[in-house]
């Protein structure tokens, strides 16, 4: 499947707080590579507006709240994250932008891949271009 999709993360209650594990190819379907997270972001400002070529992620709302938009080049899909046992799956060649965070909120996000510039596409003119190309062949 390429789309963008919510995976349900385990969830083990316990009267003392609960706990969340992630594992790769278990929970998350790919190798993590690396691990960042998005903080203290302004009200109204938006992070993200880029796609990956070869990058694939998994976003989680660790605190707080804040919607995440993904583009396929063709459908596009507005998430909102709220709970941390929920995770925003993105392959690889999806747009994605997050916006309305919440006071506080904590952004993570898991990747396949280390960082590498040339992997992005910044422009979404340059995305519909290689969304298009990708559906061509495949």
């Amino acid at each position: 499947m390429n789309y963008a999709r919510i995976i349900h993360l385990k969830k083990i209650p316990d009267s003392r707080g609960n706990l969340t594990a992630i594992e790769q190819l278990d929970d998350v379907p790919f190798e993590i590579r690396r691990v960042y997270w998005i903080f203290d972001v302004p009200g109204g400002e938006r992070r993200g507006g880029h796609a990956y070529r070869q990058g694939q992620e998994l976003i989680i709302a660790l605190s707080g709240s804040f919607d995440v938009t993904t583009d396929n080049g063709r459908e596009s899909d507005t998430f909102s994250l709220n709970r941390s046992y929920y995770g925003l799956y993105i392959p690889a060649g999806t747009w994605r932008e997050i916006s309305n965070f919440s006071t506080n909120a904590i952004a993570l996000i898991v990747s396949s891949t280390d960082y590498n510039e040339e992997d992005y596409i910044r422009d979404y003119n340059e995305f519909e271009t290689y969304a298009e190309q990708k559906q061509q062949h495949g």
